[in-house]
């Protein structure tokens, strides 16, 4: 029987996933340490999760679906091998399935991806030609077949950096290695550290942290780093072009991680900061909207020298996958993960600082939430330019139409949303802040490529 369960939240930002690698250069089990590690990317990943150890002959994969403290069992963190991968996923096809729950196991491989691939379809279409049999929709099992059907991980992996179309940092077990890559664009995160014990690949520092395993720096852009018991090889495979993804440190990433050498608590700082120069605000007081613009929030009231309280408090209980079936129980949905502060915003201008807005419909009741506590004015900043085009690298925006900024100007927003002022950081004042060459498409339309660019063409014209 397949288990399903529902994974949008209405407005909720998605993005394809969290990875672990764990290599033991002792021996020990690294069953435990990918445990850990995944609660660490809990973040990243809330509908299922999985690991897969090798033991020396076979490759003993274990998932599920549901939260990391929740699938696992101490018997599962007993499994046998000095080598493993481990992902936590978000779907963005709105639903999860037992077969799409990663890591993707086929014979004496297996891998776990983040991101996304824009030519999935064709590569699918190429590999069934040749009689693979795909059983899931996971990006990652295209990954597995490719890797099987080359002579060696390295013409795998060219294989794959010269086919594949998108985002993907990618760990994979392959006759006993541990084998890691990352596209040449390196959008999505892939950090490594080592101690006397473990040399560990993932998607954010945090899930070093907690295995007390030191940060060492990044996989490159085009990179493959492949681990045995002989040692590390380091193979740039396709020169790097590094176009990180914004959204990490807009909004995905934990505050307290690392990546791309860059801290992420930092990044949020600058934002806060360059939104206050550009677009202040005469107001009583700052509310940051929980959780991920608290940091930027904070920053914007210092330059401006106004208090920053917490005014909205989050259930902690209501995850991301809670939702609603029509619009009344959706402003009821609000109203079950929020609740302000009367308190902090009566008789008050209150600005709200948020990370972005994608659709919009979150944050306009979130403005009535806190009109209805008594604020005076509301005022909205937001620390990432408008969102004006799909996403074909990983995050869950794949149209123009669901995208507020696409079919609305600023004050046409700002009149939706109810809010007295909108502001949004600017595009050069994001770049600044970030100081790292980022990917802006969703932005402005910079694809990386002329098969993307069709794709978002194709899109537009169909919805035109």
């Amino acid at each position: 029987m397949v288990t399903k369960i529902t994974c949008r939240y209405f407005e909720e930002k998605y993005e394809e996933c969290g990875v672990i690698g764990i290599y033991s250069k002792t021996g020990k089990q690294v069953a435990p340490l990918l445990y850990k590690a995944l609660m660490a990317l809990q973040h990243r990943g809330q509908d299922a999760a999985g690991f897969a150890v090798f033991d020396g002959r076979n490759i003993d994969a274990r998932k599920g679906i549901g939260l990391v403290d929740q699938i696992f069992k101490a018997e599962d963190l007993e499994s046998i091998g000095r080598v493993g991968i481990g992902h936590t996923r978000y779907p963005t096809s709105g639903e999860c399935r037992m077969c799409d729950v990663q890591p993707f196991v086929f014979g004496d491989i297996a891998a776990v991806h983040n991101g996304h691939i824009a030519n999935y379809a064709d590569l699918k279409k190429g590999l069934e030609s040749e009689g693979y049999r795909f059983t899931s929709t996971v990006d990652s099992e295209a990954i597995t077949f490719i890797l099987n059907r080359n002579k060696d991980i390295e013409a795998g992996v060219r294989d794959i950096m010269e086919s594949m179309e998108g985002a993907y940092s990618v760990a994979a077990l392959a006759d006993g290695k541990l084998v890691i890559f990352r596209d040449s664009h390196a959008i999505r995160p892939l950090v490594w550290g080592e101690n006397g014990d473990f040399i560990c690949f993932c998607s954010e520092t945090v899930a070093l942290d907690i295995n007390s395993i030191p940060y060492k720096g990044e996989v490159k852009g085009g990179e493959l780093v492949v681990i045995d018991r002989r040692g590390i090889v380091r193979q740039q495979i396709v020169p790097e072009k590094p176009k990180y993804c914004m959204f990490e440190y807009v909004y995905f990433s934990r505050p307290d991680s690392v990546i791309n050498a860059r801290s992420v608590y930092e990044a949020r700082r600058r934002l806060g900061a360059t939104l206050a120069r550009e677009s202040p605000a005469k107001a009583d007081v700052i509310v940051p909207v929980p959780d991920t613009s608290r940091i930027a929030a904070e920053s914007y009231a210092r330059m401006l020298g106004i208090p920053c309280e917490e005014g909205l408090i989050k259930n902690r209980y209501i995850g991301r996958t809670f939702i609603m079936p029509n619009q009344e129980k959706r402003i009821d949905a609000v109203k079950i993960k929020l609740n302000p502060v009367r308190e902090v915003v009566l008789g008050k201008s209150v600005v709200l600082v948020d990370d972005s807005i994608v659709r919009g419909t979150t944050l306009k009741e979130i403005v009535t939430l806190v009109r209805s506590a008594g604020a005076r004015e509301v005022h909205l900043r937001i620390t990432c330019p408008p969102v004006r085009a799909p996403c074909f690298y990983g995050v869950d925006m794949s149209t123009y139409s669901e995208l507020i900024a696409n079919r609305k100007s600023v004050d046409e927003i700002g009149r939706f949303l109810g809010a007295d002022s909108l502001a949004y950081i600017s595009l050069d004042g994001l770049k600044k802040a970030l100081d790292l060459p980022p990917c802006t498409a969703c932005l402005n339309e910079e694809y990386h490529s002329d098969y993307v660019r069709n794709m978002a063409k194709a899109i537009k014209a169909r919805e035109s």
